[in-house]
Protein backbone atom coordinates (compact mmCIF):
# COMPACT_ATOMS: atom_id res chain seq x y z
CA UNK A 1 0.00 0.00 0.00
CA UNK A 2 1.22 3.46 -0.86
CA UNK A 3 0.43 6.42 1.57
CA UNK A 4 1.21 9.62 2.08
CA UNK A 5 2.22 11.05 5.73
CA UNK A 6 2.57 14.45 6.12
CA UNK A 7 3.87 15.63 9.57
CA UNK A 8 5.68 13.15 9.71
CA UNK A 9 8.46 14.39 11.56
CA UNK A 10 6.79 15.59 14.21
CA UNK A 11 5.73 13.98 17.86
CA UNK A 12 2.55 11.93 16.30
CA UNK A 13 4.15 11.91 12.38
CA UNK A 14 7.35 10.42 13.43
CA UNK A 15 5.54 7.23 15.88
CA UNK A 16 3.06 6.94 12.85
CA UNK A 17 6.21 6.46 10.19
CA UNK A 18 7.61 4.08 12.17
CA UNK A 19 4.33 2.05 12.42
CA UNK A 20 4.00 2.02 8.60
CA UNK A 21 7.64 1.41 8.63
CA UNK A 22 6.75 -2.07 10.51
CA UNK A 23 4.14 -2.57 8.59
CA UNK A 24 6.03 -2.43 5.03
CA UNK A 25 3.50 0.62 3.96
CA UNK A 26 5.63 2.57 1.35
CA UNK A 27 5.27 5.79 2.61
CA UNK A 28 5.96 9.23 1.26
CA UNK A 29 6.59 11.89 3.34
CA UNK A 30 6.57 15.41 3.46
CA UNK A 31 6.70 18.52 6.16
CA UNK A 32 6.36 22.17 6.19
CA UNK A 33 9.87 22.65 4.78
CA UNK A 34 9.00 20.67 1.64
CA UNK A 35 7.34 21.58 -1.72
CA UNK A 36 3.64 21.12 -0.46
CA UNK A 37 2.72 23.28 -3.87
CA UNK A 38 -0.59 21.59 -6.15
CA UNK A 39 1.18 20.08 -8.80
CA UNK A 40 4.14 18.40 -6.53
CA UNK A 41 1.03 17.17 -4.50
CA UNK A 42 -0.80 16.23 -7.03
CA UNK A 43 2.26 13.36 -8.54
CA UNK A 44 2.70 12.31 -5.16
CA UNK A 45 -1.27 11.68 -4.26
CA UNK A 46 -2.05 10.35 -7.51
CA UNK A 47 -0.22 7.34 -6.76
CA UNK A 48 -1.27 6.63 -3.13
CA UNK A 49 -4.19 4.68 -1.21
CA UNK A 50 -4.56 6.64 1.73
CA UNK A 51 -3.27 9.80 3.03
CA UNK A 52 -2.37 10.06 6.72
CA UNK A 53 -2.90 14.24 7.05
CA UNK A 54 -1.04 14.96 10.35
CA UNK A 55 0.74 17.83 9.59
CA UNK A 56 -0.28 21.16 11.30
CA UNK A 57 0.62 24.19 13.40
CA UNK A 58 -0.33 23.04 17.01
CA UNK A 59 0.70 25.74 19.16
CA UNK A 60 -2.57 26.82 20.83
CA UNK A 61 -1.47 30.09 21.69
CA UNK A 62 -0.76 31.64 18.17
CA UNK A 63 -2.70 34.48 17.85
CA UNK A 64 -1.70 34.62 13.72
CA UNK A 65 -5.05 34.00 11.75
CA UNK A 66 -2.92 33.96 8.28
CA UNK A 67 -0.75 31.52 9.57
CA UNK A 68 -2.55 29.31 11.58
CA UNK A 69 -5.72 29.18 8.63
CA UNK A 70 -2.56 28.71 5.79
CA UNK A 71 -1.12 25.95 7.43
CA UNK A 72 -4.10 24.17 8.88
CA UNK A 73 -6.63 24.93 6.70
CA UNK A 74 -5.57 25.85 3.25
CA UNK A 75 -3.14 23.21 2.88
CA UNK A 76 -5.56 20.77 4.31
CA UNK A 77 -8.42 22.28 1.55
CA UNK A 78 -5.39 21.30 -1.40
CA UNK A 79 -4.73 17.83 -0.05
CA UNK A 80 -8.57 17.13 0.56
CA UNK A 81 -8.95 18.25 -3.34
CA UNK A 82 -6.61 16.40 -4.57
CA UNK A 83 -7.57 12.98 -2.79
CA UNK A 84 -11.33 13.73 -4.23
CA UNK A 85 -9.75 13.28 -7.77
CA UNK A 86 -7.87 10.55 -7.33
CA UNK A 87 -10.82 8.84 -4.42
CA UNK A 88 -7.68 8.70 -2.37
CA UNK A 89 -8.40 7.99 1.58
CA UNK A 90 -8.13 10.32 4.10
CA UNK A 91 -7.02 10.30 8.13
CA UNK A 92 -6.92 13.38 9.19
CA UNK A 93 -5.43 14.18 12.50
CA UNK A 94 -8.16 16.12 13.86
CA UNK A 95 -8.65 17.46 17.78
CA UNK A 96 -10.44 17.65 20.86
CA UNK A 97 -10.39 20.90 20.87
CA UNK A 98 -12.50 21.61 18.30
CA UNK A 99 -15.48 20.50 20.99
CA UNK A 100 -14.20 23.77 22.62
CA UNK A 101 -15.97 24.15 26.10
CA UNK A 102 -17.98 20.85 25.18
CA UNK A 103 -20.69 23.15 22.83
CA UNK A 104 -18.76 22.38 19.82
CA UNK A 105 -17.24 26.26 19.65
CA UNK A 106 -13.65 26.10 19.62
CA UNK A 107 -12.15 28.84 22.04
CA UNK A 108 -8.87 29.55 19.97
CA UNK A 109 -7.85 30.04 16.28
CA UNK A 110 -5.54 26.75 16.36
CA UNK A 111 -9.20 24.80 17.48
CA UNK A 112 -11.47 27.10 14.41
CA UNK A 113 -8.65 25.79 11.99
CA UNK A 114 -9.11 22.25 12.77
CA UNK A 115 -13.09 22.27 12.78
CA UNK A 116 -13.07 24.50 9.37
CA UNK A 117 -10.08 21.42 7.79
CA UNK A 118 -12.54 18.63 9.14
CA UNK A 119 -15.41 20.16 7.69
CA UNK A 120 -14.38 20.81 4.23
CA UNK A 121 -12.69 17.22 4.17
CA UNK A 122 -15.74 15.93 5.72
CA UNK A 123 -17.68 17.24 2.14
CA UNK A 124 -15.16 17.12 -0.41
CA UNK A 125 -13.43 13.63 0.34
CA UNK A 126 -15.51 10.16 -0.03
CA UNK A 127 -13.51 7.85 2.39
CA UNK A 128 -12.42 10.62 4.92
CA UNK A 129 -12.01 9.71 8.52
CA UNK A 130 -11.20 12.53 11.08
CA UNK A 131 -9.62 11.28 14.45
CA UNK A 132 -9.81 13.83 17.09
CA UNK A 133 -6.70 13.39 19.64
CA UNK A 134 -7.36 14.49 23.34
CA UNK A 135 -3.89 15.29 25.73
CA UNK A 136 -1.11 13.06 23.56
CA UNK A 137 1.99 12.30 25.10
CA UNK A 138 4.68 9.84 24.94
CA UNK A 139 8.36 9.71 22.90
CA UNK A 140 9.04 11.58 20.45
CA UNK A 141 7.54 14.98 21.75
CA UNK A 142 11.12 16.49 22.62
CA UNK A 143 10.83 19.16 19.58
CA UNK A 144 7.17 20.73 20.78
CA UNK A 145 8.46 23.22 23.48
CA UNK A 146 5.68 24.93 24.99
CA UNK A 147 3.18 22.50 23.82
CA UNK A 148 4.69 19.67 25.19
CA UNK A 149 2.74 17.86 27.69
CA UNK A 150 2.80 18.53 30.92
CA UNK A 151 4.14 15.00 31.53
CA UNK A 152 7.44 15.65 29.42
CA UNK A 153 8.21 19.44 30.31
CA UNK A 154 8.09 18.05 34.14
CA UNK A 155 10.10 15.47 33.61
CA UNK A 156 12.32 17.91 32.24
CA UNK A 157 11.82 20.33 35.07
CA UNK A 158 12.28 18.03 37.68
CA UNK A 159 9.44 19.64 40.19
CA UNK A 160 6.59 20.98 39.00
CA UNK A 161 3.85 23.69 39.27
CA UNK A 162 0.21 22.74 39.19
CA UNK A 163 -2.85 24.52 39.07
CA UNK A 164 -5.23 24.10 41.80
CA UNK A 165 -8.27 21.89 41.90
CA UNK A 166 -9.69 18.95 40.38
CA UNK A 167 -8.50 19.84 37.53
CA UNK A 168 -8.70 16.40 34.65
CA UNK A 169 -7.44 15.29 31.35
CA UNK A 170 -8.08 12.64 29.38
CA UNK A 171 -4.48 11.61 28.68
CA UNK A 172 -3.86 9.68 25.20
CA UNK A 173 0.00 7.55 25.12
CA UNK A 174 0.94 8.20 21.53
CA UNK A 175 1.12 4.40 20.81
CA UNK A 176 -2.94 4.19 21.18
CA UNK A 177 -2.93 7.36 18.67
CA UNK A 178 -0.48 5.50 16.14
CA UNK A 179 -3.10 2.11 16.63
CA UNK A 180 -6.14 4.17 16.36
CA UNK A 181 -4.15 6.05 13.03
CA UNK A 182 -3.83 2.45 11.08
CA UNK A 183 -7.35 1.16 12.71
CA UNK A 184 -9.02 3.91 10.99
CA UNK A 185 -7.98 2.11 7.65
CA UNK A 186 -11.33 -0.01 8.19
CA UNK A 187 -13.47 2.79 9.56
CA UNK A 188 -16.39 3.95 7.50
CA UNK A 189 -16.19 8.34 7.00
CA UNK A 190 -16.63 10.09 10.02
CA UNK A 191 -15.43 11.93 13.29
CA UNK A 192 -13.95 9.99 16.27
CA UNK A 193 -12.25 10.38 19.36
CA UNK A 194 -9.02 9.23 20.40
CA UNK A 195 -8.51 9.49 24.31
CA UNK A 196 -8.94 7.07 26.86
CA UNK A 197 -12.69 7.41 28.10
CA UNK A 198 -11.64 8.17 31.60
CA UNK A 199 -10.72 11.95 32.63
CA UNK A 200 -7.82 11.82 35.46
CA UNK A 201 -5.72 14.35 37.27
CA UNK A 202 -2.26 16.14 36.50
CA UNK A 203 -1.66 14.79 39.80
CA UNK A 204 -2.06 10.97 38.23
CA UNK A 205 0.20 11.94 35.07
CA UNK A 206 2.95 13.58 37.10
CA UNK A 207 3.21 11.65 39.99
CA UNK A 208 2.78 8.39 37.73
CA UNK A 209 6.31 9.64 36.52
CA UNK A 210 7.85 10.27 40.18
CA UNK A 211 7.73 14.01 39.89
CA UNK A 212 6.95 16.31 42.38
CA UNK A 213 4.32 19.15 42.38
CA UNK A 214 3.38 22.24 44.32
CA UNK A 215 0.62 24.21 43.31
CA UNK A 216 0.12 27.54 41.81
CA UNK A 217 -2.32 29.93 43.70
CA UNK A 218 -5.55 30.04 41.91
CA UNK A 219 -5.30 33.78 40.37
CA UNK A 220 -2.90 32.30 37.72
CA UNK A 221 -5.13 30.03 36.69
CA UNK A 222 -6.05 32.17 32.69
CA UNK A 223 -9.94 33.03 32.60
CA UNK A 224 -10.01 30.30 29.41
CA UNK A 225 -8.44 27.44 30.92
CA UNK A 226 -10.54 24.10 30.58
CA UNK A 227 -11.15 22.03 33.80
CA UNK A 228 -12.24 19.30 32.34
CA UNK A 229 -11.83 16.90 28.98
CA UNK A 230 -13.00 13.36 28.46
CA UNK A 231 -13.28 11.20 24.86
CA UNK A 232 -16.77 9.14 24.48
CA UNK A 233 -16.36 5.85 24.52
CA UNK A 234 -19.36 5.88 22.37
CA UNK A 235 -17.32 7.55 19.83
CA UNK A 236 -14.30 5.81 19.39
CA UNK A 237 -13.50 3.81 16.24
CA UNK A 238 -15.51 0.29 16.33
CA UNK A 239 -13.60 -2.11 17.56
CA UNK A 240 -10.86 0.27 18.90
CA UNK A 241 -10.30 0.65 21.98
CA UNK A 242 -6.86 2.03 23.87
CA UNK A 243 -4.53 0.13 25.09
CA UNK A 244 -2.29 2.78 27.83
CA UNK A 245 -4.16 4.79 30.52
CA UNK A 246 -2.31 6.91 32.84
CA UNK A 247 -0.58 4.70 35.29
CA UNK A 248 0.32 2.34 31.48
CA UNK A 249 1.74 5.15 29.81
CA UNK A 250 3.47 7.25 32.51
CA UNK A 251 5.70 3.77 33.31
CA UNK A 252 6.03 3.16 29.61
CA UNK A 253 7.41 7.04 28.57
CA UNK A 254 9.29 7.15 32.33
CA UNK A 255 11.60 3.91 31.38
CA UNK A 256 11.89 5.52 27.43
CA UNK A 257 13.42 8.83 28.97
CA UNK A 258 15.27 6.94 31.47
CA UNK A 259 17.06 5.20 28.74
CA UNK A 260 17.23 7.72 25.61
Amino acid sequence: MKTLLTGYKGFIGSNLLKKLDELGYYVYCLDAQDNLDEVHLETIISQCDVVFHVGAISDTELQDCNEMLYWNYEISKRIFNLASKYNVTVIYSSSAANYGEGNGIPTNIYGWSKLLAEEYGLKSCEKFVALRYFNVYGPGEHNKGKMASVAYQAWKAGKFKLFPGNIKRDFVFVDDVVDANIHALNATSGIYDVGTGTAETFQDLVSGMGIDFEYHSKDKIPKWYQFFTQANKENFLPGWKPSNFVQDGTKKYTEYLINS
